[in-house]
């Protein structure tokens, strides 16, 4: 989700926020998507695979470690 989809998402929805409080917002969700994301992930591999599933959820979650 990008941080302008998230943003109309907001005003469809009613809430307006300016300045750098809907930026920080916008990084709340992406880091909470990346974590939901890398969860799903993580979650479908067990036995030897499972090193696997958890270098993905690593990666999604580094994403956001720019």
């Amino acid at each position: 989700m990008t941080k302008k989809e998230i943003i109309e998402m907001a005003e469809k929805a009613g809430i307006t926020i300016s300045g750098e409080a809907i930026f920080r917002l916008c990084e709340l969700v992406e880091k909470h998507e990346r974590i939901a994301c890398a969860n799903i992930a993580d979650s479908y591999v067990n036995g030897l695979e499972r090193n696997y599933s958890e270098i993905i959820a690593e990666k999604i979650i580094a994403r956001g470690q720019k």
